[in-house]
């Protein structure tokens, strides 16, 4: 029994001690978020003494829900207490649930006290906000980062790109043009011809275009 009672000391504390990190890191979020809107968005310097009040008020707001939640745990322990069928869901609750609850209701109220604690102690509420400015930082240098990262990633162009656009463009002008000109001209005759009734509808373009040049050819 003695044995017993430890593991479920060492569970209850393994459990307030999950819980009370969770509320630490989304206190550490929501910190690391208003400074960035304050130094980037609204050009603010940073002082930590500008967000203690904000890091209690957002710990004593965990632990207000820390102790909600217990409350609703040990309404629904006390109507398990007295209902012995099957369960119809995960939180349909019977009698054989009632330890469970009981020990959930416990843990919460451990999570809150300590949430509570933690709001009123000053080294506790500066830390957590030396740990979101940190964030911050890295967020930012992250971002700057990827930033340049980007920019010195763009291909340099080939060593004869100069040479071999004015030799393309030579081409374009002295060959491509006088063909697409051509190949424009036919078109003309042709539909022409096809309205006096002298040309076929089905015919060949190819057969029409100066040396056969297929108009794909100029894409």
């Amino acid at each position: 029994m003695a044995e017993q009672g430890k593991r479920k000391r060492v569970r209850t504390r393994d459990v307030v001690a999950e819980g009370l990190y969770i509320a630490s890191a989304a206190t550490r979020l929501s910190l690391k978020n208003t400074i960035l809107v304050h130094i980037l968005a609204e050009g603010e310097d940073f002082d930590l003494d500008r967000y203690v009040p904000e890091a209690r008020e957002a710990l004593e707001t965990l632990a207000a829900e820390a102790e909600e939640d217990a409350e609703r745990t040990e309404r629904e322990r006390k109507r398990a207490r007295t209902r012995h069928s099957d369960s119809d869901g995960t939180h349909d609750y019977r009698s054989r649930d009632v330890r469970n609850l009981r020990r959930r209701a416990k843990q919460s109220l451990h999570v809150a006290s300590e949430l509570r604690a933690r709001a009123e102690n000053e080294d506790e509420l500066r830390k957590l906000i030396e740990d979101a400015r940190d964030a911050a930082w890295a967020e930012v240098a992250h971002n700057i980062d990827r930033t340049l990262r980007i920019e010195a990633s763009r291909p340099d162009p080939e060593p004869d790109y100069e040479r071999m656009r004015n030799a393309r463009m030579q081409a374009l002008r002295l060959v491509d043009l006088p063909k697409l000109r051509a190949n424009r001209r036919n078109a003309q005759t042709q539909q022409k011809l096809r309205e006096a009734g002298e040309l076929p509808d089905i015919i060949d373009a190819a057969d029409l275009t100066p040396g056969g040049v297929d108009p794909g050819e100029l894409e």
